[in-house]
């Protein structure tokens, strides 16, 4: 005889690692950033269990469990990157008459899925020189317009996480002045 193991329902599972954590309701509301009344709809088997992806997440985390594990979670899109090299990029293409499928062609296929993905903004610019001088080389861009773009974006990376530029703007100048030189400029 084959018993047929039945899929624990969303609610349900988040109910028992209340029950079974001694987690009072109003604490797990607070952990992942609801209402009282929320989490009391979470564990309601006659409501919609939730399909916010942050949520769905948030919860996860709590319960120490992959977001995946529960049926409604559906893997967010990519936040779009709202980035200048990436506009700048975009721009060089138009002023070189090229479109996106003839651009896209002149990398290799494996390459052109993550292109795609760094123009649609889910990718920013590559900060690696060589990756950088492979798209520069297709646009026809001198070493010294590839650098230019190559040194906005480390600037990002190190703003981005929490480099003042104003403040290490020695230190950056001889780490440019280093580049230029190991790059021939």
């Amino acid at each position: 005889m084959k018993h047929k193991i039945k899929e624990q329902r969303s609610s349900q599972k988040v109910a028992e690692f209340l029950e079974k954590n001694s987690l009072h309701k109003k604490d797990f509301a607070q952990m992942i950033g609801v209402t009282l009344s929320y989490v009391y709809n979470l564990i309601d088997d006659t409501m919609p269990f939730s399909t916010r992806s942050t949520t769905l997440e948030r919860i996860a985390t709590v319960m120490d469990i992959n977001p995946e594990e529960f049926e409604e979670y559906k893997i967010p899109q990519e936040p779009i990157l709202q980035d200048d090299t990436i506009e700048l990029l975009k721009s060089m293409i138009k002023e070189k008459k090229m479109s996106i499928v003839t651009f896209l062609k002149a990398f290799p296929r494996k390459k052109r899925v993550e292109i795609v993905d760094m123009l649609r903004g889910a990718y920013p610019i590559p900060i690696d020189f060589k990756e950088l001088t492979m798209i520069g080389q297709i646009l026809d861009l001198d070493k010294h317009d590839i650098y230019n773009i190559w040194e906005e974006r480390i600037k990002q990376v190190l703003e981005t996480n929490g480099m003042n530029i104003g403040q290490n703007s020695a230190l950056l100048n001889s780490m440019f002045e280093c580049a230029k030189k190991h790059i021939n400029l």
